[in-house]
């Protein structure tokens, strides 16, 4: 419930505060009053968006604050608990608007932001007016006022759209994939089969160039060791220290020990020469090969090497490059019995969906019809019982919410063609038309602030009363507030504020006054009678509060 606006140097206004209460408040006052700037001061607040220059002038900024009181269920609790702002039993809305243009705004002390406040108006304030764009008249949010009507939370079609839309994209993502593999399967076996014929391992390449940096060295060096190795044998220095030692070792005797060292010496030589022959015969063992060795490992090493290029991996990747080829093979032969799969999930979830949807466009077409009688029993005491209300449920594109469109239309007259409300009824029947539907859609719903600006336009007398008994009846254990020109209207309310504006040195500035007793008389007897209020119209207005 909207409690007090205080609003400061916005338009016309330099300083009001308001103090509402529970009920029907009716605010009234001649045109250009200043009226219409009190809604837009409070959809200032609220976050809505209007003119750009709201600051009066001369001012340095405008500055409006709205405090609403909120019961411990009342859904802005959420709203405010999603934006990481305090709550509680009271909120403080504040909103300041420089003279250059910025705007900045509060929720209880704390700074948020303008989508902040416009999620919290829907929760505190509905506005409704024969130019009304945010509620009954647009088509967008008929289906929620019918679901809302029926208690209808739709959770079962919005979880069957999810798995459906889930295993469509399931079903796409695995066509897709099918398709790209499908594109490559030729280069794929022919890669895969290219692969497997050679065989490439980890670290082969390595290898394979050691080999052949050896064996290119070997076809260099190995004459040159042979050559050795001869010289070191029985025809070369093997034969001569041979030779030498059976002659030395015949004239030891003759000698003495003057041949002892050397010949020791020359003993020791044969040693040595006998390792550095079985070293040099190993190296040539080593330096032995086939020559067609070298060529068989050129070639591999040639052809890894351009295998690697191919594919654009390393050398010693080929394995797993050719593993992973191999994968996207055997996924294309799995793929159809998978994608098979996925499109049965699909059927699946498409029966679930329809299934939902039906019942739910069963259950918003019983309640469309329910909807209807309930309205055209407002309609009569409104003095439209000739009127036809009828909430029209037709087929759309499946959605989320279901495969619903529904839109609320309206005939004036017997006999006369239906169409959209805001394109069929007049202002005063439009207005009656909007009272109803707010009457019958509002239910047990006291957490909103209803404001009617002006809902009462083109009608009068006997009608105007039923207008007014049934905004009454619509604030009772609620709050409405009605900004009126009928006097009718005015008397049904339980608090009255007038909206006057007056000049003083030639600056004009808005005021509002509440109303109690002969003050309340006087206005609605201006209402009335016009400018010259007469003892007639006095007594007119007090039959009509007496009421």
């Amino acid at each position: 419930m909207l409690r007090t606006l205080d609003i400061r140097d916005m338009l016309i206004i330099d300083r009001l505060e308001l103090a509402f209460q529970p009920g029907l408040n009716v605010l009234t006052g001649e045109t250009g009053a200043g009226k219409s700037i009190l809604l837009e001061s409070l959809g200032f607040v609220l976050g809505w968006r209007g003119r750009a220059e709201l600051v009066r002038q001369g001012a340095k900024q405008g500055e409006v604050i709205a405090e609403f009181d909120l019961s411990d269920d009342h859904p802005a609790h959420q709203v405010l608990e999603d934006a990481g702002l305090p709550s509680g039993d009271e909120l403080i809305l504040r909103r300041v608007n420089t003279a250059e243009g910025r705007k900045t705004a509060w929720v209880n002390d704390r700074r948020c932001s303008g989508e902040v406040l416009r999620a919290l108006s829907d929760t505190l304030v509905e506005l409704h007016g024969q130019h009304d764009d945010r509620g009954l008249l647009n088509p967008r949010g008929h289906r929620a006022m019918l679901d809302e009507f029926a208690g209808l939370d739709g959770k079962d079609v919005r979880s069957a759209w999810r798995a459906m839309s889930a295993a469509r994209k399931a079903v796409q993502t695995s066509e897709s994939q099918l398709d790209a593999v499908r594109a490559e399967e030729e280069f794929l076996r022919h890669s895969v089969a290219e692969l497997d014929q050679l065989d490439p391992q980890p670290g082969e390449d390595a290898d394979l160039d050691v080999r052949r940096r050896t064996m290119q060295g070997a076809e260099r060096i190995r004459d040159d060791v042979a050559r050795a190795f001869t010289l070191l044998g029985g025809d070369g220095a093997e034969g001569a220290m041979g030779d030498a030692m059976r002659w030395l070792e015949g004239v030891t005797v003759d000698a003495g020990d003057a041949l002892d060292a050397p010949v020791a010496a020359l003993t020791r030589a044969m040693v040595e020469l006998g390792e550095a022959q079985d070293g040099v015969e190993r190296c040539l063992n080593t330096l032995d090969f086939n020559p067609n060795e070298l060529e068989n490992a050129e070639e591999r090493l040639f052809a890894i090497r351009a295998l690697a290029r191919k594919h654009g991996v390393q050398a010693d990747d080929l394995a797993g490059h050719a593993d992973t080829l191999r994968a996207k093979l055997n996924a294309l032969e799995a793929g159809d019995a998978d994608l098979d799969r996925l499109r049965n999930e699909l059927s699946a979830a498409d029966a679930a969906y329809d299934k939902a949807a039906s019942v739910l466009s069963a259950a918003r077409r019983n309640a469309a019809g329910r909807l209807d009688q309930a309205v055209m029993g407002e309609l009569a005491p409104l003095k439209m019982e000739r009127a036809v209300f009828e909430t029209m449920v037709t087929e759309a594109e499946p959605s989320a919410v279901g495969r619903d469109a529904v839109a609320f239309t309206v005939a004036t007259n017997p006999g006369a063609p239906a169409g959209p409300l805001n394109k069929i009824a007049s202002g005063g029947e439009l207005s009656r038309f909007l009272l109803a539907l707010k009457v019958c859609l509002t239910g047990d719903d006291s957490g909103l602030t209803i404001i009617f600006d002006e809902i009462d336009r083109g009608v009068g007398g006997a009608t105007a009363d039923a207008v007014g008994r049934r905004l009454a009846a619509l604030a009772d254990g609620g709050q409405v507030l009605v900004v009126t020109h009928s006097p009718q209207v005015a008397a049904c309310g339980a608090y009255h504020w007038r909206v006057q504006k007056s000049v003083t040195d030639d600056v004009t500035l808005s005021t509002v006054v509440p109303l109690e007793g002969p003050e309340r008389v006087d206005e609605i007897a201006r209402m009335l009678a016009g400018d010259t209020i007469t003892e007639e119209a006095r007594a007119a207005a007090g039959a009509l509060l007496d009421k």
